[in-house]
């Protein structure tokens, strides 16, 4: 069976060869596989389903994907290569820990498990920005063996694990946890995790340092993991010295992954990062790692939970450079925190921002200020008295719930169901675990079932976008009409 891909921007599949019934939307770029051409309409298996489409809109340009997941509070970000390579960055807070019980992992394992049909899941690359429980804790759920019934598929196989180097370490002062060793003089942080090897030493019972918590959990089931050798999965640090992903360099003409940040610095022979403070969140979300993808003309900026004072110590760093960070398109910088350079903004310039925030979360992202400076540092085009950029998107507003109120409640009784309804719902009271993102434990609420809604149904806010390295579409799901939201850019680079 061939594969092909969708050529047009939209197209229906079909429930049948002929006539009108829809199953649903298929959109540019989505991966079909052939089971037979019936004329005008070719039959096809696409998103888990069969059906029939168009065959004028099929075609065999493959496109750069990027997948900003609907985690909530936190990051999520599965990337595909049009050479059908995959990098995987981030997955939001771990399951335990999602108001919805869903994070990054569930989208992973439908693409590979229903779309593509297969039953491993293989990563070329998995990627923790930063050591922050909202962007590893998802990566976690799907190398967790002991979860395997949360996934369809049967396996997952990782090629490379790539880390920032700054860990959650145990302080031997106190054996609370902390980001480790700074310099003498205090600017640089002096004690990061390294390759494979060191990582493993650093999980030791009598290991010292040893890393703490469940940072030293989630780097134990990274070591466990393997290739689609059947290899331990090499694990390393990267920074700007790499230049590149491993693997994605562009030689060939495919992706290039440029790797702009942490900054590496060298102090007696050894690798060091910048400190960026007494509080460790500034030097957790601050030594981000910052990835730009490259393909064609199109650039797509990662920026992680960048800060502002990282921020200006890269528009330092990259002084007579800054022209690196201009980008089409950009993850917003930390969900949407005003914790945030304008000038850096600025200096990205994005046609597009996606901002990737929680509505069941105390940080009260995304900012308004934030919003607003995304879009006047946004690269402006109006073409006929239209707006064509900059746009924002956030995965908080793309995300929509069917509320519905509750009419018939139907329970097993010893002489046959009761039923309540009407007045009778009053009667009945649910008590219910509610946790906020984030939260490891869930509080408990008491309702009665007459003043209580249910959720009838729920699209999570995935923001698509997809490029040949000319054209960037940008595509959410409209509740609705079940159909896609969609808006293209050129790329000017």
């Amino acid at each position: 069976m061939a594969i092909k891909y969708v050529a047009d921007d939209t197209t229906t599949l079909y429930k049948a060869a002929t006539g009108s019934e829809k199953i649903l939307d298929l959109l540019w770029g989505d991966r079909v596989t052939v089971v037979s051409s019936s004329g005008s309409r070719t039959k096809v298996k696409a998103r888990g389903k069969s059906g029939y489409v168009k065959s004028s809109a099929l075609g065999d340009e493959s496109l750069l994907e990027i997948y900003f997941i609907d985690v909530g509070q936190g990051d999520g970000v599965l990337i595909r290569t049009p050479d059908h390579r995959h990098i995987m960055i981030d997955g939001g807070y771990k399951r335990a820990s999602q108001p919805s019980g869903k994070n990054a992992a569930d989208f992973v394992d439908w693409k590979f498990a229903k779309d593509y049909g297969e039953s491993i899941i293989h990563l070329d690359v998995l990627m923790s920005s930063h050591c922050d429980a909202d962007h590893y804790g998802g990566l976690w759920d799907l190398l967790d063996v002991a979860q395997a019934a949360e996934l369809d598929a049967q396996e997952v196989q990782v090629d490379s694990f790539f880390h920032a180097g700054v860990g959650w370490w145990i302080n031997p002062a106190d054996g609370k946890r902390w980001l480790g060793t700074t310099s003498a003089d205090g600017k640089f942080m002096t004690q990061l995790m390294g390759n494979r090897s060191q990582v493993m030493n650093a999980l030791k019972t009598n290991a010292n340092p040893k890393l703490q918590g469940e940072w030293a959990k989630f780097m134990e089931a990274v070591t466990k993991t393997k290739t689609s050798g059947g290899g331990s999965t090499p694990i390393a640090r990267l920074s700007h010295v790499d230049r590149f992903v491993p693997g994605f360099d562009g030689t060939t003409g495919g992706v290039a992954i440029r790797v702009l940040a942490p900054v590496e610095f060298d102090q007696s022979g050894q690798p060091v990062l910048h400190n960026y403070g007494s509080q460790a969140s500034k030097n957790t979300n601050g030594n981000s790692i910052l990835l730009r993808l490259d393909y064609g003309r199109s650039r797509i900026l990662l920026t992680g939970d960048l800060n502002t004072k990282s921020q200006r110590a890269l528009l330092d760093d990259y002084a007579g450079e800054r022209m690196e960070f201009l980008c089409d398109v950009a993850k917003a910088c930390h969900h949407g925190s005003d914790d945030v350079s304008y000038e850096f903004l600025s200096a990205m310039q994005p046609a597009v921002t996606v901002i990737s925030s929680g509505d069941a979360e105390g940080h009260d992202h995304p900012r308004p200020s934030i919003v607003a400076a995304s879009a006047t540092t946004g690269y402006l085009h109006v073409d006929r008295d239209e707006l064509i950029s900059p746009l924002i998107y956030s995965t908080e507003l793309a995300r929509s719930i069917n509320l519905g109120k509750p009419l018939k409640a139907t329970v097993p009784g010893p002489n046959g169901p009761l039923a309540f309804e009407g007045v009778g719902l009053a009667d009945v009271v649910i008590d219910a675990a509610v946790t906020k993102a984030g939260d490891l434990k869930p509080s408990k609420v008491s309702r009665k079932l007459d003043h209580t809604h249910i959720v009838a149904g729920l699209i999570y806010g995935l923001v698509n976008v997809r490029t040949d390295g000319e054209t960037i579409l940008c595509a959410t799901l409209n509740e609705k009409s079940n159909s896609w939201e969609i808006k293209k850019i050129r790329s000017r680079f």
